[in-house]
């Protein structure tokens, strides 16, 4: 790595961990925008997986986001233990699971709903997957909803409350932490807890793109039938390419179930779904800085105009709704970034294409 690399990425490093100190000058509120964000890149780096890499469409990608947020929740809460006599006689207390217990089992449990996703979807491609994994997401949000009788797993719509905060060497992240004379508020601590998360995806995702299963997946979405004729196990990458996607999700939920200490069904609908598809599409489909850009600022949009709508509100004698307008100017600004670059903010660089010839 030469200087000039060396150096931008330690600006990065830098601007990355003070960037919540400056912000929490402006309250809380603007440092818990950007902890949100950041979860949102996570969720978009795995799907970046599933259709940047490997060409899959899935419009179900949510899915995978509530399994790993109600585990968590039925994991580090006295649900179970105020429902259930037998889990009330071993754990009296109630579950308190560590994070490091967490992130694996988060991981795992999305994974192996992912499979279970992409087993029956094999054979399908372009809309008629998007259309198959669209009504998987909505299942799995139905079945969240009703799960309440006649045993009470998830507390149906009311969702499940008192979810324990993480606790990372020692330290509480639901309660602020005293560092000498300066005092660290809970959504800073998550904040840094959040960037490590997406610091190791953005890792991972770089090892699998440039890996022998990355070009893989890239070959089977330029052309399946050619990487099957090239010897490709197209059936076992697919599947991979679901479950390994699926674990970004699997984590993020478990990260925002501790982070809302709260989760119920109405937070993983199928609008959540779509805005994680629109992340990856407006950011550049396959490369991961422009998925990051993407989904930073579909994530702090909405959160920023806000500030625009209500004045419009106001304006119109309150005949618009606030929320509704701001979902119209979210529709109408991302509406002129794709008339205005069509394969993304970022996308990646074109390949294939032939050298220009030198002049003589």
């Amino acid at each position: 790595m030469n200087s000039k690399k060396l150096f931008t990425f330690l600006a990065a490093a830098v601007g990355l961990l003070v960037v919540p100190l400056f912000a929490q000058q402006l309250g809380n509120g603007p440092v818990r925008i950007i902890d949100l964000a950041l979860l949102y890149v996570l969720l978009a780096l795995g799907l970046n997986i599933v259709v940047g890499y490997a060409g899959l469409l899935d419009l179900g990608y949510v899915a995978f986001y509530a399994v790993g947020a109600y585990m968590f929740g039925l994991m580090a809460s006295p649900h179970l233990s105020e429902n259930f006599e037998s889990f009330r006689a071993a754990f009296p207390d109630g579950l308190h699971s560590p994070i490091w217990l967490v992130i694996p089992a988060g991981a795992a449990l999305a994974a192996l709903f992912g499979v279970l996703l992409g087993a029956p979807t094999l054979k399908l491609r372009g809309d008629y997957l998007a259309i198959v994994t669209l009504g998987f997401g909505e299942i799995i949000r139905v079945f969240l909803n009703n799960l309440e009788y006649p045993l009470n797993i998830t507390n149906g719509p009311r969702g499940i409350g008192q979810i324990d905060s993480f606790h990372v060497f020692g330290v509480d992240l639901g309660k602020s932490l005293q560092i000498g004379d300066y005092t660290l508020p809970s959504v800073t601590l998550y904040y840094y807890l959040f960037l490590a998360l997406v610091v190791a995806g953005v890792v991972v995702c770089y090892r699998l793109e440039n890996s022998r299963i990355g070009r893989a997946w890239m070959a089977i979405r330029e052309d399946e039938i050619a990487a099957k004729a090239m010897g490709i196990n197209t059936r076992n990458l697919k599947l991979l390419a679901f479950g390994m996607g699926a674990t970004f999700g699997g984590v993020s939920g478990a990260m925002f179930a501790s982070f809302q200490g709260f989760v119920s069904p109405e937070s993983f609908s199928l609008q959540e779904s779509v805005m994680i598809v629109a992340m990856v599409v407006l950011g550049g489909i396959g490369h991961i800085p422009g998925v990051i850009l993407g989904a930073l600022m579909l994530s702090a949009l909405p959160e920023v105009l806000r500030y625009v709508a209500g004045p419009l509100q106001q304006m119109t004698d309150g005949r618009l709704d606030a929320s509704i307008l701001r979902q119209l100017l979210v529709a109408l600004a991302m509406i002129g970034i794709m008339l205005a670059r069509p394969r993304g903010l970022w996308p990646a660089p074109e390949h294939g294409k032939a050298a220009p010839k030198a002049v003589k």
